[in-house]
């Protein structure tokens, strides 16, 4: 798809009410639906007939649903495809395994069901299915074994800090760095997920499960020191607080949305830079915007160490080529080179 020509979707619901306003939506922002899916079994050959640039899935839906449905165009016909997902525990269990399967990233349906409230979400969600399709399809990797990830390095004097910003296809990204990040140089890592509430909680859980680092959901007043991590929870700010003895402090703000989100992580970017002064890194993944762009900023300015992912890698080159655009980035690699880059950094500032 070339960045004049208006985009192709297969719309999957098994409701038709939400098929068509769906549909709908798209059309009104210029997408072109070339087919409204029924299920997971249509959904597949619509897929494999139209070759559409996305594909939004509804999470539950009877006879094949939206995870088998996945599976099976990624393994046929890789294409990106955008969850549409309910404000419940169960649906946030069931997107995140999606989007291990290879879906890039999920919307979340208002008010928890599929209804007519929909319709203040329409920008919304013609930006990210507009992010969604012009975004890479990779093969997805999953830790199994804690005891495989995170290789052992020399351990470092310092007392790091790693603040990882992403947004659109993030999920995946995050996980794919945390889990090769070793422990052994005792970070202590902020993450900041574009995510409503009620999915950061679980994304941290997942977190902790494929780290060897102890990853938990951010609350007001919440500290870590080296070996552990925090997820900045959905609809609140998280900001730097405090930093002694090797402890970070935070605190949570309901302040306006930046960028029209929140978190934001330039907020918290640049509270950390103002606060620690032991060593900083910040890194900037993937997604659509210019979150992160003024956060690297703060952090260089505060002798910090700036990373972003490159091109190749991120599923959206939007955040990533933002912050890249200030120059204030000192290297800009693939996901998979981020834990080495960080750790190999920070070892030199420790030795300059």
């Amino acid at each position: 798809m070339s960045s004049t020509d208006a985009p192709t979707a297969v719309v999957v619901d098994d409701s038709y009410f939400m098929r068509t306003v769906i549909a709908d939506i798209l059309e009104s922002g210029g997408i072109s639906v070339v087919e409204r899916a029924r299920d997971g079994a249509e959904a597949v050959r619509a897929v494999v007939e139209h070759d559409p640039d996305v594909v939004t899935m509804d999470v539950e839906m009877p006879g094949v649903g939206g995870i088998a449905a996945v599976t099976q165009i990624m393994e046929t016909h890789p294409t990106p495809i955008l969850m549409l997902s309910a404000h419940t525990d169960e649906n946030a269990a069931v997107t995140f395994e999606a989007i291990e399967r290879g879906a890039v990233d999920f919307f979340t349906k208002p008010g928890g069901e599929v209804s007519i409230g929909m319709g203040r979400f329409e920008q919304q969600l013609v930006e990210k299915v507009r992010a969604v399709a012009g975004s890479s399809v990779a093969p997805r990797r999953r830790v199994e074994d804690r005891s495989e990830v995170g290789a052992p390095v020399d351990e470092l004097e310092a007392n790091p800090t790693l603040l990882v910003g992403a947004s659109t296809g993030g999920p995946h990204a995050v996980e794919q760095l945390l889990s090769a990040l070793p422990l052994s140089a005792d970070f202590r890592v902020v993450v900041v997920q574009h995510m409503p509430a009620g999915f950061t909680g679980r994304f941290a859980e997942r977190l902790d499960a494929a780290s060897a680092y102890s990853v938990r959901e951010a609350g007001d007043g919440s500290r870590i020191g080296g070996g552990e991590g925090l997820v900045a929870p959905g609809g609140s700010h998280l900001i730097v607080a405090g930093y002694r003895d090797g402890r970070i402090r935070f605190e949570l703000s309901a302040a306006a949305p930046v960028h029209g989100v929140r978190p934001a992580i330039d907020l918290t970017m640049e509270s950390a830079a103002a606060v620690i002064d032991d060593p900083l890194v910040a890194v900037v993944l993937t997604g659509m915007g210019s979150d992160g762009a003024a956060g690297v900023g703060h952090v260089k300015a505060a002798g910090g160490l700036t990373v972003a992912q490159d091109e190749a890698s991120s599923a959206v080159f939007g955040m990533p080529r933002r912050a890249i655009e200030t120059g204030c980035v000192d290297a800009v690699v693939p996901v998979s080179d981020i834990p080495r880059a960080v750790v190999d950094g920070i070892r030199r500032e420790a030795t300059a």
